[in-house]
């Protein structure tokens, strides 16, 4: 325990020294005047200590990610949203260009031969560190494209200090490289809660999907390799499928197998969970973020979201006549499960009961409340203690049914191994090829009009998968990106829809619950009540930022819920990237800025 310890400290003080760095990271002192690798580099132990010490897993704050998408509103500085309404410049857009991090990986790999362990224990130590490098410069490359290639640590006065950027394809190749040296050495059997051969395998899989079909929509980039990375997606992710070690959580029960994977105080076990981030109160690994995922501030589901879930017969909602007209309770019948498994729904009993929840309506929000993330309990012990599952074989199954769709080799027997596993789940419907193809949807494809050809129907519906499977899991803003759907993001999200002044039902009882009424009135001390002998929620309504409580598009005279009304104008492809800082640029003038900007 005493040696443990020891190397424990030697550790930290490692690390300490890794990550202090930011704009300038480069010309810190080097880790070796910190400790010499020859005192640290020698055992299993060493290696993994280190290597644990990078572990960056994403917990349960990422169900919030969402607010920089068309899946909702929020009234926090999004970047992407201030961009929009704004002037945005190197100067302004100053986060994202720090290098630490891979400063500290980069000194694992030159030292880690050093370690008296045989090559199985080396190598499968490498391929972590290279997972985690292929992991950093994929956030590098999404962010800028071109960026510098580093793969050993600098000293002040390297000359590579001052290099420009590397071409996106071949920081590409290098991350594929990365990738493909993991998944060939890191272990299956690790730690719960690390990163095994089949989470490397997914991650080479997402990313390879997201390179692939960046550079068949982004011709801006001026790259003909799509086919390559969508094949190399393909093969990952059967590899996993393959294994035959996951499989859909479904115990028969559609109404909560979804909804279990995101409540969960235990998916240690669970079959669908390929990595997770397990909480536990009584080890003092917690995690609540209840306050902020439920209700008032962080965000707010959009009505385009709500729209896009099917009906629970397979049909598309939006082909109901007068759809944009349905206020909420009759939005919520007959549908797909997993829109109420996702969001508040009504008859929804918040804890600790009985009482049937309300929604609450706020300025700026859309009235919908998100379930996902959000733990409907009062017990400390458990609020704290919720698992997050970093990687599902749900996603598995998504990138192979789109690889295959963009390659056009997708088939039924496909389609019924990957989507409908999931649809059945939840009791839906199989998609099945020949109906998607035949008729796209055209709310999609007006969404998506750059997605041609004889499979834009089932390509169209596969997105629909993603965005409803993967609602509020931090992956629709990267969708959008690589897909060239940033104009989506110039609709401002709406809320739910009220026709006028009056009494609402919002629990499906046939029983109002709130009142709305004009801007102006005075909410009366003696409210009317209910049937039920219940006083009424009351609500002034009016346009956006009036002295209403809740905004609508028509002000007194009803519509949806609004927003915002600030003009957002995404422009195209400039704002698929993000400037190098100014600062960065003085430091080293052989950088260029990315597509357009200064």
């Amino acid at each position: 325990m005493k040696l443990l310890n020891t190397r424990l400290y030697i550790l930290l003080i490692l690390l300490i020294g890794f990550t202090t760095a930011c704009n300038k990271d480069f010309l810190d002192r080097t880790p070796q005047t910190e400790i010499t690798p020859e005192v640290f580099f020698n055992t299993e132990e060493d290696l993994s200590l280190y290597v644990n010490g990078l572990l960056n897993l994403p917990n349960r704050s990422s169900y919030l990610n969402d607010q920089s998408t068309d899946n909702a509103a929020t009234t926090a500085a999004v970047e992407i949203k201030i961009m929009m309404t704004g002037n945005p410049s190197s100067q302004t857009i100053t986060t994202g260009w720090s290098w630490g991090r891979l400063r500290d990986i980069n000194y694992f790999l030159e030292n880690y031969t050093r370690a008296n362990v045989s090559e199985e224990i080396k190598n499968h130590y490498a391929g972590l560190a290279r997972y985690y490098r292929a992991i950093f410069y994929y956030g590098m490359v999404k962010r800028y494209s071109d960026v510098p290639w580093y793969d050993k640590t600098l000293n002040p006065s390297d000359p590579d200090l001052y290099k420009s950027q590397s071409p996106r394809s071949e920081i590409m190749t290098k991350i594929m490289e990365d990738l493909d040296f993991a998944v060939s050495n890191v272990r299956e059997n690790v730690p719960t809660g690390t990163p095994g051969k089949w989470a490397v395998y997914l991650m080479q899989a997402k990313i390879a999907l997201h390179e692939g079909t960046y550079q068949k929509y982004h011709q801006e980039l001026n790259l003909q390799t799509s086919d390559q990375f969508l094949k190399t997606a393909e093969s990952a992710a059967q590899e996993i499928i393959n294994s035959a070690k996951f499989s859909i959580h479904n115990t028969g029960n559609p109404e909560n197998d979804y909804a279990a994977l995101f409540e969960s105080q235990d998916l240690t076990s669970n079959t669908e969970v390929i990595l997770v981030n397990a909480f536990d109160q009584g080890k003092n690994v917690t995690q609540n973020v209840n306050s902020v995922v439920f209700g008032d501030y962080e965000q707010s589901p959009s009505r385009d979201l709500v729209q896009t879930y099917l009906m629970k017969d397979g049909t598309r909602f939006m082909e109901n006549a007068n759809y944009a007209t349905y206020g909420f309770v009759r939005e919520f019948e007959n549908r797909d499960p997993r829109l109420s498994q996702t969001l508040i729904f009504p008859e929804w009993e918040r804890q600790p009961g009985p009482t049937i929840y309300v929604q609450r309506l706020n300025k700026n929000f859309t009235g919908y409340h998100q379930r996902k993330g959000y733990v409907n309990s009062t017990d400390q012990n458990v609020l704290n203690s919720v698992d997050f599952p970093v990687h599902r074989y749900a996603e598995v199954l998504l990138i192979l049914a789109e690889a295959k769709a963009e390659l056009g080799t997708l088939n039924q027997e496909d389609l019924n191994a990957t989507v409908n596993l999931l649809r059945r789940r939840v009791g839906m419907p199989d998609l099945i090829l020949t109906a998607a193809n035949s008729n796209p949807d055209s709310k999609l494809k007006s969404d998506f009009p750059n997605v041609t050809g004889a499979n834009t129907g089932v390509i169209l519906e596969i997105r629909r998968e993603r965005r409803v499977e993967l609602a509020f899991e931090n992956s629709r803003f990267d969708d959008l990106m690589r897909w060239y759907a940033g104009k989506l993001l110039e609709k401002i999200p709406t809320g739910m829809y009220f026709p006028s002044i009056g009494n609402y039902d919002l629990t499906g009882d046939g029983i109002s619950d709130i009142k709305l009424i004009p801007e102006g009135q005075t909410i009366p001390s003696d409210r009317e009540k209910n049937s039920l002998g219940v006083a009424l929620v009351y609500y002034t309504i009016g346009a956006f930022n009036s002295t209403a409580g809740v905004y609508l598009s028509n002000g007194s005279n009803g519509g949806s819920m609004v927003t915002d009304t600030r003009t957002r104008t995404f422009i195209e492809p400039m704002y698929y990237y993000r400037p190098i800082p100014e600062t960065q640029m003085l430091l080293n003038p052989n950088l260029k800025q990315p597509f357009g900007w200064k």
